[in-house]
């Protein structure tokens, strides 16, 4: 499959996945609004989330694909699905035990995570409660993200990228339950009832997920049987290649760690804006970034591992075209017409005008990183395609310091936008450390073409976003009394006059259509 098509595909997938996703968080929304309730419920999603990207997620997933690689070129298939099954026993006798763990320690857990928590008799009660339903998702989402690799490894994107589609729809129809039980009894359902049912559907939505794994890894002719839960020299090595990278994605998870707990000493409602901005920051990151690094790390690992380096490097400027295709446009847009979007998003039932501002302050703040991630995003997968784990782990503990310094800082006179903010310019960070890492180990080379059609690209995503800066202000009533519509318009004028811009500047050509569906 060409790099091309596997990131449509992971990408159209997430798309599918983010839109499921806002279905969800609009009913969310509408059912807790951004009060003490939707905060614990917050906090509490936030704490297996942030284990999720280090055990499954993170170190794991980059340390595994590389090796179960490896083990097909020089063992053949077999092998290597013996080896995924050594490794989910491996995973699973670590992260079982810690789930029990933190589900007993969660009342000293929850204020490490959010200490304004402490002493405020709604919120750290629920979000104790909350976090102890959630914690079970660990462990699920820990062989989804195995089973993820596996398929990924096989040049079979699509299951995994279709696995959150699965946990959407799971807490979807949870909601819906809540709706339907409303109209039942005549009446709104509190927010206290609904977070609870939220919490036990974030557990049952796990075990859809891994059901689905496993039903597309056997359609694909992976037997993944009960492993046995033990390490053997193989995992030990997996061990020892993953340490580094998860020393670095613990760092890293501290950026967010402190982002809570920062928030959590916020007036009420701080960590609601945070959430609500990040699941809209989050749509680009997912749809391109994670997209790309997803079907460029099988990629690369084949070419380095095969000695092509000019091939490697060729992929590498491919995947940073691609990211800033759709990176930058999309950037522009979130800063530009921030307040429109939320208010057409979220603005109904709890979540009022006031909210709607904070919110979209927040989400152009978050904005200005999304090209820096993505970029960082491919950089990242370049290093770990040479077994490159040491780098990108000194990379992330500067950032970290960084990050939090500026976090600590902005917060104080920005509040909740400083922490978006300290994000945002993290991510440029990282992505300067690591081009200027690779740059040294003669893998990221700028070629002819990049060059040629980024200040282009550049050029198109500005365009667009004076003509959507024309039309907040032509649709202003509009967007006051049919929000929805309005979005909809701006949205469909946006994407129309940066494709018409992209092919008038040349940063897009007839022929790239077509090599999208080569498949070389």
């Amino acid at each position: 499959m060409s790099l091309a098509r596997a990131v449509l595909t992971v990408g159209g997938l997430t798309v599918l996945s983010r839109i499921a996703g806002f279905i969800r968080d609009l009913l969310i929304a509408a059912a807790l609004g951004a009060g003490p309730v939707a905060d614990a419920f917050f906090i509490a999603l936030k704490l297996p989330n942030l284990l999720r990207r280090l055990f499954a997620e993170g170190a794991f997933s980059v340390a595994f694909i590389p090796m179960f690689t490896e083990e097909i070129h020089q063992h053949g298939r077999d092998s290597a699905e013996r080896f995924a099954m050594e490794a989910l026993g491996g995973l699973l006798l670590i992260v079982i035990p810690f789930s029990f763990f933190m589900i007993a320690a969660m009342p000293w857990v929850v204020p490490v995570l959010a200490p304004g928590f402490l002493g405020d008799s709604v919120r750290f009660p629920l979000a104790v409660e909350f976090a102890r339903w959630t914690f079970p998702y660990l462990t699920l989402v820990s062989v989804v993200a195995l089973l993820g690799g596996t398929l990924n490894s096989l040049e079979r994107f699509a299951a995994s990228a279709a696995a959150p589609v699965a946990f959407n729809l799971a807490l979807i129809a949870c909601l819906t339950s809540i709706l339907l039980w409303s109209w039942s009894v005549g009446g709104p359902i509190d927010a206290l009832t609904s977070g609870c049912i939220l919490s036990y559907g974030v557990t049952f939505a796990g075990v859809i997920q891994a059901l689905w794994m496993l039903w597309a890894a056997n359609g694909a002719g992976v037997r993944l049987f009960w492993p046995r839960l033990c390490l053997t020299p193989k995992v030990i090595h997996l061990g020892k290649l993953a340490a580094p990278s998860a020393v670095g994605a613990g760092v890293g998870q501290m950026t967010l760690f402190l982002s809570v707990v920062l928030a959590s000493l916020l007036p009420n409602g701080a960590v609601s804006y945070l959430y609500y901005a990040d699941r809209l920051n989050q749509m680009p990151l997912g749809v391109v970034g994670i997209a790309i690094g997803t079907a460029l790390l099988p990629a690369l690992s084949r070419e380095v591992s095969a000695g092509r380096i000019e091939q490697a490097r060729m992929l590498v400027c491919r995947g940073l075209e691609a990211g800033l295709l759709l990176a930058l446009p999309a950037t522009v847009a979130l800063i530009v017409a921030a307040r429109p979007i939320i208010g057409g998003l979220f603005e109904r039932g709890a979540f009022g005008p006031e909210a709607t501002e904070a919110t979209a302050q927040t989400l152009a703040a978050y904005a200005i990183g999304i090209p820096g991630f993505i970029v960082s995003k491919v950089l990242s997968a370049a290093c770990f395609a040479r077994q490159d784990v040491t780098g990108p782990l000194r990379v992330t503990v500067i950032v970290t310091a960084v990050n939090a310094g500026l976090a600590l800082v902005l917060s104080r006179f920005l509040g909740h936008v400083g922490i978006a903010l300290s994000a945002g310019l993290a991510a440029w960070v990282t992505a300067g450390l690591l081009a200027l890492r690779l740059r040294r180990k003669e893998l990221l080379i700028l070629d002819q073409r990049l060059r040629r059609r980024g200040p282009r690209l550049l050029a198109s995503a500005l365009g667009m976003g004076c003509v959507i800066a024309w039309m907040t202000q032509e649709l202003g009533m509009m967007f006051q009394n049919q929000r929805t519509g309005a979005l909809v318009i701006l949205v469909g004028s946006g994407l129309v006059v940066y494709g018409g811009l992209t092919f008038l500047t040349g940063a897009v050509r007839k022929n790239d259509l077509y090599e999208i569906f080569k498949n070389k």
